[in-house]
């Protein structure tokens, strides 16, 4: 794996509350608020430059365009929506090139286990807790924040695990 200890030190504690964030917005609206788009981009906008070499943090602004531009083109087949296409844009310029695959894995992981545990929670007490959440009623999309925050973070904690 790429991603440094000293990189994820850096990036884990800002990132975390931005992903827990985002996963319980898109539980409870089916949003994800540009605002926590915009905050992760500036995470690493800024830490970015303490944590990567500068080299290398100028080369990952081009894993934001193309994600950006992917994620534009699957909004607009109806594939993803536009907030999972801008969080995984911002989320982009964190994952190393080299990584691509760990992250897949990490992702796809992520997703079986969100939808897992978003269907089985939906029929216990948890729903009784939040009954104004709009993804309770979802038939056919999913909150996909739900993965996508949490796929970031294990993949920033990986170096620690």
């Amino acid at each position: 794996m790429s991603l440094t200890p000293w990189a994820a030190a850096w990036f884990l504690p800002f990132v975390v509350p931005i992903c827990l964030y985002v996963a319980y917005s898109d539980m409870k609206s089916m949003r994800i608020p540009n605002p926590s788009v915009v905050a992760l981009f500036a995470v690493f906008a800024v830490v970015g430059l303490i944590a990567l070499p500068f080299d290398v943090y100028l080369w990952r602004y081009t894993h934001l365009v193309v994600a950006l531009l992917i994620g534009m083109g699957l909004n607009a087949g109806g594939l993803v929506g536009a907030g999972d296409a801008k969080f995984v844009a911002a989320a982009a310029p964190f994952v190393a090139l080299s990584d691509l695959s760990q992250i897949a894995l990490i992702f796809a992981t992520a997703l079986l286990a969100a939808w897992a545990a978003h269907r089985v929670a939906k029929h216990t007490g948890l729903r009784r807790l939040f009954p104004d959440w709009d993804s309770w009623n979802m038939k056919k999309d999913f909150p996909m924040g739900l993965a996508l925050g949490p796929a970031l973070i294990i993949y920033l904690a990986t170096p620690f695990i």
